[in-house]
């Protein structure tokens, strides 16, 4: 199986490739390309909100999981239960210093995926993560989404980084959530609606 290392390096390359493709010709009329009313989106707001939802979600999967757990994987090849909160919390350090953000002091990406099997280091990586990134966004000005990062592509800017940043960070918590399923373990906001639904049945038609 790869390293850690190598599979990080990996995410990171195609991330630079998806930013180094040239953006397909749009087929919309020109008046619509011409369009000068403010965006609808306000995409800094939103990366906070989402990556604020996702730390919550993968510490809290990350605390339902038992730590016996840690070591499961679903096949051969396969990240384990803590490479894979491991990869995630890699990528959150890793992707803000593509747009030239700070590296995080503490944070050493060579074996980082197999540095540990503890269940409470895990998650203290995970939230030291989320903080970085996180922080990483509110630092930003709406201006500087647009910063053009020509190293990663001729159209590539720093608002590309950061979407990339939280697809990834969804996608891994899909997979997260795939794991979970697959040992008997409901992710805890799915059991909190369940619990509520179930304290607040519908009311019946008379």
């Amino acid at each position: 199986m790869k390293s850690g290392l190598t599979f990080l390096f990996c995410t990171l390359c195609c991330a630079a490739s998806t930013l180094a493709s040239p953006r397909p010709q749009s087929s919309t009329p020109p008046a619509a390309s011409q369009d000068k009313t403010p965006p609808s989106y306000d995409m800094k707001a939103q990366a906070i909100l989402d990556l604020q939802q996702m730390q919550q979600k993968f510490t809290g999967l990350a605390g339902a999981v038992p730590q016996e757990k840690y070591t499961w994987r679903p096949g051969d090849g396969a990240r384990t239960f803590g490479e894979l909160f491991l990869h995630t919390a890699a990528a959150g350090f890793n992707f803000p210093t593509m747009k030239g953000a700070p590296a995080a002091p503490d944070f050493t990406a060579k074996g980082f995926e197999k540095s540990t099997t503890d269940k409470a280091k895990i998650i203290e990586w995970l939230n030291k993560s989320f903080a970085y990134s996180i922080a990483s966004v509110q630092s930003m000005s709406n201006a500087d989404f647009a910063t053009s990062l020509p190293k990663l592509g001729p159209d590539a800017n720093a608002g590309d980084v950061i979407y990339l940043m939280v697809v990834h960070a969804h996608e891994q918590l899909g997979i997260s959530i795939a794991y979970s399923r697959s040992i008997g373990v409901v992710p805890p906001w799915t059991a909190d609606a369940l619990k509520k639904k179930a304290q607040n049945p519908p009311a019946q038609n008379p």
